[in-house]
């Protein structure tokens, strides 16, 4: 990740809408949401949320992937982890003991689904 980038994912969450939708996306986990489900959620129309979500796509935090007729929408771990890791850096002066419990965040999730 670079300025540029990380720029671009910021300026995507500075957006209300986009925000809650990244919010509900996260708290969803790989599964994601059916994109009807989140419109609902966030009472959204169907073709707004649609905009929103495409920025998010871009900015690298936000997949979709067709399922039949739906389409569902989760995050972009890799986009998620990447902006976090630019962020963290130059966290405590290149002394990264200081902040070892910010290590959990890169960190895998277990490939079975199980939660730390």
């Amino acid at each position: 990740m670079d300025t540029k980038n990380a720029a671009l994912a910021f300026k995507a969450l500075a957006q209300p809408t986009r925000f809650a939708a990244f919010r509900r996306l996260v708290a969803a986990g790989p599964e994601g949401l059916a994109a009807g489900d989140l419109a609902a959620a966030l009472d959204v129309p169907h073709n707004t949320l649609s905009a929103h979500l495409a920025v998010l796509r871009r900015a690298g935090l936000a997949a979709a992937r067709d399922r039949g007729r739906t389409r569902r929408y989760a995050i972009d771990a890799a986009g998620m982890r990447a902006l976090t890791r630019f962020l963290m850096a130059d966290c405590c002066g290149g002394r990264p003991e200081i902040c070892a419990p910010a290590g959990a965040l890169f960190e895998p999730i277990p490939s079975n689904g199980d939660r730390r």
